[in-house]
């Protein structure tokens, strides 16, 4: 009995000392997970920390070598440069192509991915097929031709050669679909046996269960939109209708460019991608969370 007693005593102390040293590399592997993060964090915050500070610094110590990485002596010069522009004009364009297209992706591409998801009809499969390959072209080589088509329509220069051809984007129907096919048949039978017809069952009882992927959606959308600079470029011919990231490059000379206003310039172009963020982060998140379980 006691040699029993013995040897149950040193299976609990083998099995503390082991439990002892399973917390510790946890621990040790907790400390230095959060320490990967916090580097990361930095390393994609510091650009952002750079074109703020640079805001403020003058012409002369923005380009200084080594840098100055604090203003020391903050100056509000560029800023007033760079509002002596039509700047606002600029902003509002920007804001209302983005906001425009947003929306109409989001509804478009929902009422489409639901469509290609859960109806049968003929040429469904091709359907898909033909919108994954248009996924693999690059905008770049529909430029041309789009051009032409809207020189003929008369768009050019007007927000409807801005807002409209982004509106059936293959990436958001792809992404609808996907999510559409998550959603139970027998919720929408149970609709339709309710009463319910196709557009009270998309709008009460599909469109609430996509909000994840939409909110995921409306962020892809938005900043693409706002930072489109190639499209805008060749869309656009006059300053009233340009938008922010090109008025900001034609403060750009040929022989100088004042970064101090440039940095100006992106600082205020990031304030609404970010405030869209903060409004759909939750739905972005709970969007990502859904696309990597499912």
């Amino acid at each position: 009995m006691k040699a029993q007693s013995q040897l149950d005593m040193k299976k609990k102390f083998s099995f503390a000392r082991n439990k002892k040293q399973i917390r510790e590399e946890v621990s040790v592997v907790k400390i230095i997970s959060i320490l990967l993060l916090i580097l990361s964090a930095l390393f994609f915050v510091f650009p952002f920390y750079w074109i703020i500070t640079g805001a403020f610094k003058a012409q002369v110590v923005a380009i200084t070598i080594p840098p100055e990485w604090f203003p020391l002596n903050p100056v509000l010069d560029n800023w007033v440069t760079l509002f002596s522009n039509p700047v606002w004009r600029w902003t509002f364009n920007s804001f209302f192509i983005a906001s425009s297209e947003m929306i109409a992706v989001c509804f478009v591409s929902a009422t489409a991915g639901f469509v290609l998801a859960k109806k049968e009809f003929p040429g469904r499969k091709i359907i898909f097929v033909v919108l994954i390959a248009a996924m693999a072209l690059p905008k770049q080589v529909i430029l041309v031709p789009l051009f032409t088509m809207l020189a003929d329509f008369g768009w050019v220069d007007t927000y409807k050669g801005l807002i409209l051809p982004a509106i059936g984007w293959p990436f958001g129907v792809f992404l609808m679909k996907q999510f559409s096919q998550t959603i139970p048949n027998e919720l929408l039978e149970a609709a339709r046996m309710d009463g319910c017809g196709e557009i009270r069952t998309f709008w009460h009882i599909v469109l609430p269960m996509l909000k994840p992927a939409l909110g995921a959606l409306a962020i892809f959308t938005f900043m693409l939109s706002w930072n489109d600079y190639f499209s805008q470029l060749v869309i656009t011919r006059s300053t009233d209708m340009m938008t922010l990231p090109l008025g900001i490059a034609t403060m750009q000379g040929e022989h100088k460019t004042d970064y101090g206003v440039m940095m100006a310039g992106a600082a205020l172009a990031s304030i609404p991608m970010i405030i869209i963020f903060t409004l759909f982060q939750k739905s972005f998140t709970q969007g990502i969370t859904m696309g990597s379980v499912k």
